[in-house]
């Protein structure tokens, strides 16, 4: 296999930190430099449809990119430690958390930083607007969060893929000096206890 990726990206990152959450080292992976349109180059966006990052290679040639994908089939292939749930009722419920920190918080702070750094006009022009109007809805999101972390360790009760993809994507942030609002102690320390583990550092 091949995974194709970048570092620092946000989607990238997350299939990184489930392949450390795994201890998995036998996929080779090769850089793609993101800011000079590689992925953007005819070889990759035809075996991968689209130019999108991270991209997995299968032996058989078959190619899946998004990262929930991606990471559904690394849990098949590589099942310890489980990150998408073992019961039905605790499938639903990381199901359920993923969807909710992927659509109302991930996204809004991935275009947050998109439109808000200078650096990342390469992929797409600045609109501060866009990026305020985004913040504002992460934020709003994070409030919530907030208030269900005052009774729950990890979004769906116990780490998982769920918290991967919300923690990834706050952290994203980090390109324009973002850190949550002091006052939303709960969200705060559960960030902390994601970005301690190990393999949170991976992709970075």
């Amino acid at each position: 296999m091949k995974l194709y990726t970048t570092r620092f990206a946000p989607n990238p990152r997350r299939v990184a930190w489930v392949l450390a959450e795994k201890g998995v080292e036998d996929i080779e992976q090769v850089e793609v430099n993101l800011l000079a349109g590689e992925h953007r180059q005819p070889d990759y966006r035809d075996r991968f449809t689209f130019g999108h990052l991270p991209g997995l290679e299968l032996d058989d040639g078959t190619c899946i990119t998004e990262t929930l994908a991606i990471a559904r089939y690394l849990e098949t292939v590589y099942p310890e430690p489980n990150l998408f749930g073992t019961s039905a009722v605790e499938q639903a419920l990381i199901e359920m958390w993923t969807r909710r920190a992927e659509i109302y918080l991930a996204n809004p702070m991935m275009m947050f930083v998109r439109m808000s750094h200078p650096a990342l006009s390469a992929l797409e022009a600045p609109q501060p607007e866009v990026g305020a109007y985004n913040k504002v809805n992460a934020e709003k999101f994070m409030k919530a969060l907030d208030r269900h972390l005052a009774s729950h360790e990890y979004l769906a009760g116990r780490f998982s893929i769920a918290d991967i993809v919300a923690a990834v994507g706050i952290d994203f942030g980090r390109l324009v000096k973002y850190r949550p609002p002091a006052e939303l102690e709960r969200l705060n320390r559960w960030l902390a206890a994601c970005l301690a583990r190990p393999a949170a550092q991976a992709g970075l």
